[in-house]
């Protein structure tokens, strides 16, 4: 009896029975190809047939030598990784076009290999002059890095077990291509066979493997996500276009947190970390501006305070406008329909803008009470104090809700001269020296007492 064929979307990796011009997933036209299959299985009537090697076991309270580290000296970097570069670990490294992967890379391939690692960086998409061009503006040109241009991975693999190098760096991972499969480079079946040839390359030679993705307009990776589960780590780099920040987010670590951040300054001089992101998302705040205000947030094992500006402005006829820029917009939602059901403040009729300074993106329920406090700021165009932070989740009820870490919090603050701090109440901190903490029950509580509003 004949297989069935499989067809899958090189947009959006959906699996489908049959081939059509239209992914019924995502809506991508001309993304779906057939699957090949990479290798035919053993033939046989049962498990008994052909037999395997029997495993080795171990129980829990075995204990194995944490992997050794290697660091590269750019300290964003090794923090996102959680500590520095494990050997025979697979990176897989996400971003939008143009956002600065290839940059980044190159600088950290430099950075590893003068610190005494064997790097080749082979590229799919530039030939090796153009790489050499960027390293020299760069400043890297002296680094021992060893340059490739190459799409064919079978040549890729002949070479790293020739040359064994410490880390290879693929930039991308949909430019490779296996003669074995059957379909265009950059399809499903490309990408998922290539990542799982240089993923287990990798744990079989303990050769280091970092590889750039592409992502779709939605921000995924691009390909199936079958190839974020079988790397250790997955990193996306985040920015916006007219802002110089640049941040490099663990999504999937398993040698360290998840969440870590590092912050880059884009520069003529290529990507420059920067070691106090507080202080940078908060310059030029010496006057005190409705709508304008600072929270403490925490990214990863990191205390990061960012301004959250808001902006609310009566709408003309129709219906008002609600624009996000770097917060949940279903979220904004749910705090303007609070402030009106639980505080008696409307919007309607007001168009509301909300945007996080510096291109920073900011996930965290603890940033509500920032949000609800810009809110307010905006609409009653009353100021708070330029030396007060604000942090806290707000409940459907209206209530305040502790968020965990208040003390790091603080103490980020106090370190960059905040003096107040308006939180729930119930939250766990010490006392900090010079940081006077205001304590919140609720929503009410707030809009009543700071900005006398109702």
């Amino acid at each position: 009896m004949a297989k069935s064929a499989s067809f899958s979307c090189s947009e959006c990796g959906g699996i489908h029975s049959k081939w059509s011009g239209r992914c019924e997933d995502c809506g991508a036209w001309n993304t779906i190809s057939e699957d090949t299959p990479l290798t035919a299985g053993p033939k046989s009537k049962g498990l008994g047939a052909t037999r395997g090697l029997k495993i080795e076991l171990s129980d829990l309270a075995s204990e194995d030598t944490p992997p050794p580290r290697t660091n590269s000296g750019m300290a964003e970097f090794d923090r996102v990784l959680g500590g520095g570069l494990v050997p025979a670990s697979a990176i897989l490294v996400g971003g939008d076009p143009g956002i600065g992967k290839s940059t980044v890379l190159l600088q950290a391939a430099a950075s590893f290999a003068r610190s005494g690692l064997k790097c080749i960086y082979v590229s799919g998409e530039e030939a090796a002059a153009q790489v050499r061009m960027r390293a020299q503006r760069l400043g890297l040109g002296d680094a021992p890095v060893q340059l490739a241009a190459e799409t064919n991975l079978r040549n890729i693999l002949t070479t790293l077990e020739a040359e064994a190098p410490d880390l290879a760096i693929i930039d991308s991972i949909q430019t490779m291509w296996l003669d074995s499969v059957q379909s265009a480079p950059g399809s499903v079946s490309q990408v998922r066979a290539a990542a799982h040839e240089l993923t287990s390359f990798a744990k079989r030679k303990g050769i280091s493997v970092i590889l750039v993705g592409h992502v779709t307009k939605d921000g995924q990776i691009a390909g199936p996500r079958v190839v974020e589960h079988m790397v250790d780590t997955v990193l996306y780099f985040e920015g916006e276009r007219g802002h110089q920040f640049r941040i490099l987010r663990a999504v999937k670590n398993r040698f360290g947190p998840a969440d870590e951040i590092g912050v880059f300054e884009m520069t003529g001089a290529g990507l420059q970390e920067v070691a106090n992101p507080s202080a940078l998302f908060l310059s030029d705040r010496d006057t005190p501006t409705a709508g304008s205000v600072v929270f403490a947030g925490i990214e990863g094992t990191r205390p990061v305070l960012c301004e959250f500006q808001a902006l609310v402005a009566p709408a003309p006829a129709g219906q008002a406008r609600r624009s996000v820029v770097g917060w949940d917009g279903g979220r904004l939602a749910m705090i303007l329909a609070v402030l009106e059901a639980r505080c008696g403040i409307p919007f309607a009729g007001l168009d509301v803008y909300l945007n996080v300074a510096g291109g920073l993106r900011i996930s965290e329920p603890a940033a509500d009470l920032a949000v609800a406090a810009a809110l307010l700021s905006a609409r009653e165009d009353v100021a708070l104090p330029a030396n007060t932070v604000v942090f806290g989740e707000i409940s459907l009820s209206g209530s305040l809700r502790p968020v965990g870490q208040s003390e790091t919090r603080l103490k980020e603050a106090q370190k960059l001269g905040f003096a107040n701090a308006i939180l729930p109440e119930r939250s766990k901190t010490g006392a900090i020296d010079g940081v006077t903490a205001r304590q919140m029950p609720d929503l009410t509580a707030l809009v009543g007492d700071v900005f006398g509003a109702g």
